[in-house]
């Protein structure tokens, strides 16, 4: 690969994969058994050569030239379409995906490692593969096998691509007030009328066909969510040989202009507008998938693979900037060693000063340890569907339900962070277009709202996950680091301290959860949701940092050397901050609950 990437770094992503997931030994397992580590390395070469070679070299095009709807169609830069185009011909758009239908049966481990590449390289463009693959797999796992045949055989190919629609103007996050309506008819099909907004990918000429996953409600359905129905609404219908078919009533209402990710075209739809009438009748034909009213259950498919998904672009972009700090901080010759009193001696590198270090070393323990969860979560995944014990796979999915919330929100949180540290060790240079940090960090920013904020991944993670099957995931979590902290406790030096220290923080988890639903009063356990979350999420990435802390082992080359000192910042500077966290916690805080709208 040449000359290391201001991207990824791939001797870490192949630390990860190798030394600590062991992602080799899947090949042991039928699904699996046409790879080895070779293809494993092939396909990972390959994504880097599609990032950096035609993702990459349109990020600033595509931030510059936001997509431009002329009233009738939404126009691109041209170089968005062929980046995808070179992409669909990879076939990574399948990669995890079965044979069957045009996959290559890779482990999600693997797959995620490589969608890291395009996120880094350029998320605003990967936005629409990373829709498309998600659509495609809830279809796998719901769809029927025309739906599969029609609609997700074309997304591998990269002819199709998808969205998700669940958002409406007046109900935004609360899906259980959405009001597009899904009327039958008689052939069988569903005619849909209704808004949504902030759809990605919702409308341009990048692909042939785009399969919409709605959520509408059928008259007569239950209220809330338990009413809510999951339809296909294509753009264009298509016919029964696959060839394409008339306009559907999808009307593209209006572009939403955004901050970052300005290269996904984000939009505001109407179904049913009526300038659109397939066959003469009103309305936007729709598909039901699966069960009438199992909507958003169906639709939760999707959205935890994005959550994840999500997490890991905040964590490419997060990455990239540490990079990119970190390449500057070697050539940006600027000031004097502390101790040095002659004004004519030479500068050294800014690198060279502890202040610096210290954002760089936050940086690494932010990013590296971003990486490692979404990897673990994605290698859960795959233990889910392929181990050989069904016990396991109960596991893997248990442990995946609570990981999920901290995947999707401790990286969007802590990898900006990064990013703004990128911007920090620039100087005034990092707040200039001139260089990338500053697009990474508006990049990234949309990312703690992406698939629910951070205050609805906390009410999910202490509301429910917490305390589902009578808490079982949560002493499911604790007992697998536990198992980490048992290894650590009998090594030496660092690695004991890591672990008696997260041994404490865990049972004040653990002890911290308990009071908090004793409380009596939703509201206020609910209110303490988000602190419960940072406190949590930073417990779970120092459990993932002591995890490479062991993985090291007694290497001692520069690799080794930095996960130790990464690993001992964050035990000294990051796992602390748990301490006032949880104290906060014990304490049932009412004082958000009791502010009153006037004393602002």
């Amino acid at each position: 690969m040449g000359v290391p990437s201001l991207l990824l770094s791939r001797p870490d992503l192949d630390f990860l994969l190798h030394d600590w997931l062991q992602v080799e030994k899947l090949t042991a397992r039928p699904r699996f058994a046409a790879h080895d580590r070779d293809t494993f390395a092939a396909v990972l070469d390959l994504a880097h050569d599609v990032a950096t070679e035609h993702f990459a070299p349109h990020r600033k095009i595509s931030d510059s030239r936001e997509p431009e709807f002329d009233g009738e169609r939404v126009h691109l830069p041209d170089e968005v379409g062929a980046a995808l185009r070179v992409l669909a011909d990879t076939g990574m758009i399948g990669a995890t995906m079965d044979e069957a239908v045009g996959g290559m049966q890779l482990p999600h481990t693997v797959a995620q490692a490589c969608f890291l590449w395009l996120h880094a390289a350029n998320v605003g463009s990967a936005a629409y593969p990373f829709l498309s693959v998600a659509n495609a797999n809830l279809l796998l796992a719901h769809g029927s096998p025309e739906q599969i045949d029609t609609w997700v055989r074309p997304i591998v190919e990269g002819r199709f691509m998808g969205t998700m629609c669940l958002s409406e103007p007046q109900a935004g996050s609360s899906l259980s007030d959405v009001t597009t309506r899904a009327e039958p008819q008689p052939d069988g099909t569903y005619r849909l009328t209704g808004t949504k907004m902030w759809i990605s990918g919702g409308d341009h000429e990048l692909s042939e066909n785009i399969v919409h996953l709605v959520l509408a409600r059928v008259p007569g359905s239950p209220p809330g969510v338990k009413g809510i129905s999951l339809f296909v609404v294509p753009r264009f219908l298509v016919a029964p040989d696959g060839s394409i078919g008339e306009r559907n009533d999808v009307v593209l209402a209006g572009l939403n202009h955004k901050m970052g990710y300005r290269g996904t075209v984000n939009t505001l739809l109407n179904f049913g507008e009526g300038r659109h009438t397939p066959g003469g009748r009103a309305g936007a034909v729709g598909y039901l998938v699966g069960e009438q009213n199992r909507g958003l259950a169906q639709m939760f498919h999707m959205m935890n693979e994005a959550r994840v998904g999500v997490g890991a672009g905040a964590t490419a972009l997060g990455y990239a900037g540490y990079l990119h700090a970190l390449d500057y901080a070697r050539s940006r010759p600027q000031g004097r060693p502390v101790a040095a009193k002659d004004p004519a001696a030479p500068q050294v590198p800014i690198i060279a000063h502890a202040d610096v270090k210290r954002m760089l070393l936050a940086s690494k323990s932010y990013v590296e340890g971003a990486l490692a969860l979404v990897l673990y979560c994605a290698r859960l995944l795959d233990e889910e569907q392929t181990a050989d014990d069904p016990a396991d796979r109960e596991r893997a999915h248990l442990l995946l339900e609570m990981l999920t919330p901290v995947a999707k929100s401790w990286p969007a949180q802590w990898c900006l962070a990064a990013n703004d540290l990128a911007i920090q060790v620039h100087g005034g240079y990092g707040y200039t277009r001139e260089y990338d940090v500053e697009q990474l960090y508006r990049d990234n920013r949309l990312n703690a709202i992406h698939e629910g904020t951070h205050g609805i991944q906390a009410i999910d993670l202490l509301g429910r996950k917490a305390v589902m099957q009578g808490g079982a995931g949560l002493a499911l979590l604790a007992e697998t680091i536990a198992a980490t902290t048992g290894r650590a406790a009998r090594a030496d030096g660092l690695a004991a301290e890591f672990a008696g220290a997260l041994d404490a923080a865990v049972a004040r988890i653990v002890a911290v959860t308990a009071t908090l639903w004793a409380v009596g009063d939703l509201e206020v356990t609910l209110a303490n949701a988000s602190v419960y979350l940072e406190a949590v999420g930073h417990v779970v990435v120092g459990w993932l940092w002591l995890e490479q802390l062991l993985a090291v082992g007694d290497r001692t080359d520069d690799l080794a050397q930095g996960k130790r000192a990464a690993a001992r910042f964050f035990l000294r500077h990051e796992l602390p901050r748990t301490g006032p966290w949880l104290d906060l916690l014990v304490s049932a805080d009412r004082t958000t609950v009791e502010m009153r709208d006037a004393w602002f």
